[in-house]
């Protein structure tokens, strides 16, 4: 049994995943969470701020003291949409390889497929769409695990629609936000997904046929989002105080749960949203703009319904990284670098 740590730096958060794989199978995962702001400012000046790359290296350095704790022989380390968007990238990278990582800014699509892998495990034989909504990007993947264990991955794109993005643009105030700035960033979501919507005929069976369009048999039959946008939703709704992955994990939220989260949050202001039971008071000024992207999602691809995954990229992540440790062929076309787990003394 491998046992491995997968260290991903988003653009809100950078996250821990201490996992045992078994025969191709995750048995064990303990995941922690610390919200960074990497892709701060990055989406107007291309570039990640020092006081962000120095976050995130504190952070992933007691991460890799807590991996060596835990058990772990090796690690790896991904970034994401912040640091696809900045030119100055290569310099947080320099310094995570001093802490004996080799980190890997990883295309969008490759973002995308991990995180199907990993959603995929509670959905053999089922046709799904998977939104990972992040900071910066969403992701989308259709296809299907099969209970052959083989993944059949139809489509995979990276978009442009993130909580950190939308925030930036247009909800960047204290206050409660404005109707015209909430339609400014849902007109924007609603530009960047509907080419891709169309492009990999991804709108539910129901609206496919009612639309006349793709037959019922290609469409997904559910839509699956992670990230912290709609954990957090959950929680919100819930009023999860402590926060609680049982009570998260699998839950639904319909579209109308969404708008009526959308309209609580937007008459609040980020001190007030921050108050409420279920945010994490970090996540308080982006919270709005992911769940603006979240609807505009639903309106796009014709679900009333979503199921919320916590088995993200770091669950498929874990699953790559244990098939590279043990010489296996990966379930994706693309393979971690890992990197041994030493004590900083050797």
């Amino acid at each position: 049994m491998a046992r491995v740590a997968c260290i991903d730096i988003g653009t809100v958060t950078a996250r821990l995943a201490v996992a045992d794989v078994e025969g191709g199978r995750v048995v064990r995962l303990a995941k922690r969470s610390q919200i960074c702001n990497l892709g701060q400012d990055v989406d107007k000046t291309h570039r990640l701020r020092q006081d962000a790359m120095e976050r995130v290296f504190g952070c992933v350095a007691a991460y890799l003291e807590e991996a060596r704790r835990a058990g772990a022989t090796s690690a790896c380390c991904t970034l994401t949409s912040a640091a696809r968007d900045a030119q100055n990238a290569r310099e947080l990278g320099a310094a995570l390889a001093s802490l004996g990582l080799e980190p890997m800014v990883i295309p969008g699509a490759v973002e995308g497929s991990l995180t199907f892998l990993g959603v995929a495990q509670d959905f053999v034989g089922h046709r799904i769409l998977v939104a990972d909504n992040g900071g910066g990007s969403t992701e989308l993947a259709m296809g299907c695990l099969g209970t052959d264990g083989i993944l059949e991955l139809d489509f995979v794109r990276s978009v442009d629609v993130g909580c950190r993005r939308l925030t930036e643009r247009f909800l960047a105030g204290e206050g409660p936000a404005a109707a015209g700035a909430l339609l400014s960033a849902r007109e924007l979501a609603g530009q960047k997904f509907a080419p891709v919507i169309a492009e990999g005929s991804l709108r539910a069976a129901s609206a496919a046929a009612a639309a006349g369009g793709t037959t019922p048999s290609a469409a997904p039959e559910r839509l699956v989002v992670c990230g912290g946008t709609v954990t957090t939703m959950v929680a919100v709704k819930k009023a999860l105080d402590p926060y609680d992955p049982s009570q998260v994990h699998l839950a639904t939220l319909s579209a109308a749960d969404v708008q009526g989260i959308q309209d609580q949050l937007a008459s609040l202001s980020v001190e007030k949203r921050a108050a409420l039971p279920g945010i994490q008071p970090k996540r308080a000024p982006v919270i709005l703009g992911g769940v603006c992207a979240v609807a505009e999602l639903m309106a796009q691809t014709g679900f009333d319904q979503l199921t919320v995954s916590e088995s993200d990229l770091l669950f498929g992540l874990s699953l790559v990284a244990a098939a590279a440790l043990e010489r296996r062929d990966s379930p994706v076309i693309w393979k971690p670098e890992m990197r041994p787990l030493v004590s900083p003394q050797g």
